[in-house]
């Protein structure tokens, strides 16, 4: 049975699930009706970080120029352009066995393509939200719906998977940025 969390909850993921070494982040949304002419183009990314919280090289940011991590405990499953049809919208797969002990957590974000340009923000979106899947069994562990709490933010910190006392534990973060994925990337210590 799924839990669902509210902004600010952790939860463990590993403990509470013994044997869990992979898992499937899915993130959705769905865009509010405007009278723009451009298209929404949601990215999600993931910042694999110390315990500092920064980005120790470039390898360990993934996004959709770089889809998976060389030690191969992540992979993002490629850029969906449009956000439209049912289900998520972009996948993350990972797998906690395989984590660099050098990462202590692994931040998922989403920002808007180009927002700046055209005049876009998280304010124009809806029913956002982070789930996480057993990907062995396919079981939904956990989902937070992001809410409409959002206006002119252009990226979001969705959510945190950290290590804890040897086990992975779920932060549900729901943080917004202005700035996009620059923004972002410099949040993380990396430089754009």
């Amino acid at each position: 049975m799924s839990i669902n969390l509210q902004k600010g909850q952790k939860i463990d993921l590993t403990k509470t699930n013994p044997g869990l070494t992979k898992v499937m982040v899915g993130l959705g949304w769905d865009i509010n009706r405007y009278d723009g002419k451009n298209d929404f183009d949601l990215d999600a990314s993931a910042f694999l970080t110390d315990e500092n919280g920064k980005v120790i090289n470039d390898s360990d940011f993934i996004f959709y120029n770089q889809l998976k991590h060389p030690s191969g405990c992540i992979e993002h499953t490629g850029d969906n352009r449009t956000g439209e049809g049912d289900g998520d919208d972009e996948q993350i797969l990972i797998d906690f066995s395989k984590v660099p002990s050098t990462i202590h957590r692994i931040a998922v974000a989403v920002t808007i393509h180009d927002a700046d340009t055209r005049s876009q923000n998280f304010g124009q979106v809806s029913n956002s939200y982070v789930r996480v899947v057993n990907d062995e069994t396919h079981v939904e562990l956990l989902r937070f719906d992001l809410g409409e709490d959002f206006s002119v933010e252009t990226a979001l910190v969705v959510c945190e998977l950290y290590r804890h006392n040897g086990e992975w534990k779920f932060n549900a973060i729901g943080s917004g940025f202005q700035g996009g994925l620059a923004a972002l990337c410099r949040n993380y210590g990396l430089q754009v």
